[in-house]
């Protein structure tokens, strides 16, 4: 299968100042997180995916193509929804969504349906001959989306999609980036707020002053391999019997942790409580965040 995105020995640096240096990275296809602090590198990495920047040294594949070599094919197959606003304020929002969609190769006719049916699809349906200059910063957002996905991309770039909205705006949008799977398209998401990056991807990127912290599944970043069990009376029962079984615990109140077991610790809990006896509350394992990912291993700081 080929890869989402690849960077070899890749670096860029503005002047004296080196925001890229050494990445190497390989991601699959999917819904993909690239998080970072401000300052991180995140969107030098997006423009130098895009074709908009030239890497210093070494070099990337979007989709298995090269920008620098082939930036047209590149730009045929990706959507690009950037920091900030960049609407036109004197257009409404049918007549900009056509436009965009006919900049990326949609005949003329069925770009004004396109556009319809994608500003449906972000909510936008009942506001498509508005002008973009009366659009609220939500509608905005959902705005730059709808063009970004118009012509029916592989991949599209994200770059702070929740930027600025309020925090039902925001769930809004999110809900909107997990269902581009649902339409084949690839996203890469980037982010310095890194729930937003939990509850919408599967794979993540971290980057921390240029360089690659750490890059694969978000549910084996985030798995500690620690089984929690709640029951609702006698955790001491409990504890005493897997104690006795040669299971490793700790207690935290009701709440009784295994840190390390013979075998499978879910299986050593589920044969603990039949022995005896106890009425089950909870039982499953314990995650950490991205967040506290980066706080043990980075210079987070949002």
């Amino acid at each position: 299968m080929t890869a989402a995105l690849a960077a070899r020995n890749l670096g860029h640096a503005y002047g004296d100042v080196v925001a890229l240096h050494g990445l190497d990275l390989e991601v699959p296809p999917g819904r993909i997180g690239l998080v970072g602090a401000n300052g991180a590198g995140k969107t030098t990495l997006i423009k130098i995916l895009l074709g908009i920047l030239d890497p210093t040294v070494g070099n990337v594949e979007v989709l298995g193509a090269d920008p620098a070599q082939d930036l047209i094919t590149v730009r045929s197959r990706i959507g690009y929804m950037p920091e900030g606003e960049c609407l036109p304020k004197d257009q409404t929002a049918a007549d900009f969504i056509s436009y965009a969609a006919e900049l990326a190769g949609v005949p003329p006719r069925e770009s004004r349906q396109r556009a319809s049916d994608i500003l449906t699809l972000v909510g936008l349906h009942e506001e498509r001959f508005r002008y973009l200059g009366d659009f609220s910063t939500g509608m905005k957002q959902r705005a730059m989306l709808a063009q970004a996905i118009v012509h029916d991309p592989e991949m599209v770039f994200l770059d702070e999609p929740t930027a600025g909205l309020d925090p039902a705006g925001r769930e809004e949008m999110l809900e909107l980036i997990s269902r581009l799977g649902e339409f084949g398209i690839n996203a890469l998401v980037s982010s310095h707020v890194l729930p937003d990056i939990e509850q919408t991807c599967d794979w993540v990127v971290m980057l921390d002053g240029g360089q690659v912290l750490r890059n694969g599944p978000l549910t084996g970043l985030t798995e500690t391999g620690v089984v929690e069990v709640e029951v609702v009376d006698g955790i001491e029962l409990l504890a005493a019997e897997l104690q006795r079984m040669g299971v490793e615990i700790e207690e935290h109140g009701e709440l009784l942790t295994i840190t390390s077991s013979p075998g499978d610790p879910f299986l050593a809990a589920r044969d603990a409580l039949a022995t005896t006896g106890l009425a089950l509350r909870r039982l499953g394992s314990r995650s950490t965040t991205l967040e506290d990912i980066f706080l043990g291993e980075g210079t987070f700081d949002e």
